[in-house]
């Protein structure tokens, strides 16, 4: 005599399938938002390291200009003026 399901075991069997069709969706649900947090915080983690290269060569270019010649002009202007001569006149 072959096993028939009951109605109330058949509706319980399907039950449960849902249930684990469901959990296994939510599993991947968390698997692609915690794929997605890590994402985000590489690219924060690639903006910083953008942002601290970019204040590097800024500081860099400023002590570069701070270390370059000084211009004649300057030097002339930076000269300890001559003693003074006093004509008679």
């Amino acid at each position: 005599m072959a096993k028939t399901k009951s109605f109330l075991g058949s509706a319980l069997a399907n039950k449960r399938a849902e249930l684990k069709a469901l959990k296994a969706e939510v599993a991947q649900m968390a698997k692609q938002y915690a794929h997605e947090r890590f994402a985000i915080k590489q690219d924060k983690v690639v903006m910083a390291a953008a942002r601290k290269a970019a204040a590097i060569a800024k500081a860099k270019a400023k002590l570069e200009k701070l270390t370059a010649p000084v211009g004649a002009k300057a030097l002339k202007a930076n000269r300890k003026p001559s003693a003074v001569i006093v004509t008679k006149g």
